[in-house]
């Protein structure tokens, strides 16, 4: 479609470069896309190498932004910033923005914490209609608001993001942020989509599973599972690697790439039926020790 229209500026989330660097070389060097000016992406995480192998790929021209729809804040990094400061999503050009610890106060550079926003002159950005509770929820004793989103500043005021923190697993009194293991999993060359969630562990409070969408199905199993969980334990912490991989043909995203993880959640919760599992003649999970 690029080729043929001669698109020049796009919209996109991580989802698509992933899907897109997944592709056989020939599927990806066949087309001419030298129209292509600008492409900004946003919606979710984007794993440095996905974001690397993205702009090595198109050049310079992939940016970046973080915004809700509450307006209370707007991130932006171009590919130049970027290059210097991996993994940020930019500076605030809109508001101001503080890192807070659990009480509310301010926390040094480098130090992970909730984000939160300063209208500029102290006035509230936003309330959420007919939810005065919610709108109390996100805000703090400052009057600054919040997505609901963890993450940490460098001296220079550029953003980074960790996780919501409504995903984050308390495992055995450790905190876990799933963001971290799903931008590792999903650069697996047999994965095409992953969601990391906390479920019910009798011992430990939560556990760490992995849904994985494999590119082949025929691949899921307890081999490729074992397979994960150790690549997992090679990059990372082994308490941040799944105890648990399960497999579906396909996970619960909307047409614009968002993930409803909180489906996900609700199923391994007991709050929802489960849908979309394997054939009960497929093997569909697989467990780490």
């Amino acid at each position: 479609m690029i080729e043929r229209h001669r698109v020049t500026h796009a919209q996109w989330v991580p989802t698509h470069f992933i899907r897109m660097l997944k592709l056989p070389p020939e599927a990806r060097t066949r087309h001419d896309l030298s129209s292509l000016k600008a492409v900004w992406h946003a919606a979710a995480p984007c794993p440095i190498p996905v974001k690397e192998a993205m702009i090595d790929w198109w050049g310079p021209i992939v940016h970046e932004y973080y915004a809700g729809t509450e307006g209370n804040s707007f991130h932006a990094i171009n590919a130049a910033e970027w290059l210097t400061h991996k993994g940020s999503v930019g500076r605030n050009l809109t508001t101001i923005t503080h890192i807070c610890d659990e009480d509310g106060n301010e926390v040094p550079p480098r130090t992970e914490g909730a984000i939160y926003f300063e209208a500029p002159g102290g006035g509230r950005t936003f309330v959420y209609h007919n939810d005065p509770e919610k709108t109390a929820e996100g805000t703090n004793r400052h009057g600054w608001t919040t997505l609901g989103d963890v993450g940490w500043m460098d001296e220079e005021g550029y953003l980074y993001l960790t996780d919501r923190k409504s995903f984050m697993i308390i495992s055995g009194g450790v905190n876990i942020y799933p963001a971290e293991i799903e931008n590792l999993l999903v650069t697996h060359p047999k994965v095409a989509d992953v969601a990391v969630i906390g479920a019910p562990n009798d011992e430990m409070g939560e556990e760490v599973v992995a849904v994985v969408q494999p590119r082949d199905m025929g691949d899921a199993g307890a081999a490729l599972a074992a397979e994960l969980t150790e690549f997992a334990r090679a990059h990372l912490s082994h308490v941040k690697a799944p105890r648990r991989v399960d497999f579906r043909a396909e996970l619960p995203r909307h047409d614009t790439g968002k993930l409803y993880k909180r489906l996900l959640r609700d199923e391994y919760w007991g709050k929802a039926p489960v849908t979309g599992a394997p054939a009960p003649d497929r093997p569909a999970t697989g467990q780490a020790a």
